[in-house]
């Protein structure tokens, strides 16, 4: 969430934040983070169910959920240059804003990012060109905004249902992420976006593949 401000901002002074999709889409998305942190996971049992000699916890389901969607994203990713006609903002079609995909989407999403602590970024910036028509580099400016929002009120949900949280580390992790933020859009400028965005679908592959072998088959 910290990050995502700190690009939305970037975006925002260079016009590229569109506030009005921002807003519908926040509308459900919010609610259903704080639904989701608040409700939800506090009701669900820390031991689910046993398979051999795994115990299937929380934990571990919120984990493995997030490795699944690791693999959607990276394939989505790696698959994007066949859509990348689609998702070009020069080619595509004007059409009118779509309220009620927007809102059905940002329910969706926000119902994700409460359970698995994700933004969604990977869902949310097709779902802003296809659904409300936007330009690619305005879709990534509101996405990373309504990521700020989303991860703040869902760390608020936190808070108030009395979740732990061990400080230092979050310092710490922030610090870095920070200064990840900085040195990658630095180097972002000498790399092509056609080769990043699939590059990095096969790093977000392997990750999450690897923290589904870890905890299902060699844990």
């Amino acid at each position: 969430g910290s990050t995502s401000v700190v690009g939305a901002w970037g975006y925002f002074r260079k016009g590229l934040v569109s506030l009005k999709t921002a807003l519908v889409f926040l509308l459900p998305s919010l609610a259903a983070v704080f639904a989701v942190r608040k409700l939800l996971l506090p009701a669900i049992p820390h031991e689910l169910f046993t398979l051999g000699s795994l115990v299937f916890t929380k934990d571990l389901l919120v984990l493995v959920a997030f490795a699944v969607l690791m693999v959607g994203a990276a394939v989505s990713m790696i698959r994007s240059k066949q859509a990348a006609v689609v998702l070009d903002e020069e080619r595509h079609p004007k059409h009118a804003f779509n309220y009620p995909l927007v809102l059905s989407i940002g329910l969706v999403v926000g119902a994700l990012t409460g359970f698995v602590g994700a933004g969604g970024g990977f869902l949310i910036i097709p779902a802003l060109v296809l659904g409300a028509r936007l330009p690619m580099k305005l879709a990534v400016g509101t996405s990373l905004a309504i990521i700020a929002l989303n991860s703040l009120i869902g760390f608020t949900g936190d808070l108030s249902a009395g979740t732990p949280i061990t400080w230092s580390f979050l310092a710490g992790f922030l610090a870095f992420a920070l200064g990840g933020i900085v040195l990658g859009t630095y180097l972002a400028r000498f790399i092509p976006g056609a080769k990043l965005k699939p590059a990095f679908g096969w790093f977000t592959l392997a990750m999450g593949a690897f923290i589904l072998l870890r905890e299902l088959v060699f844990h």
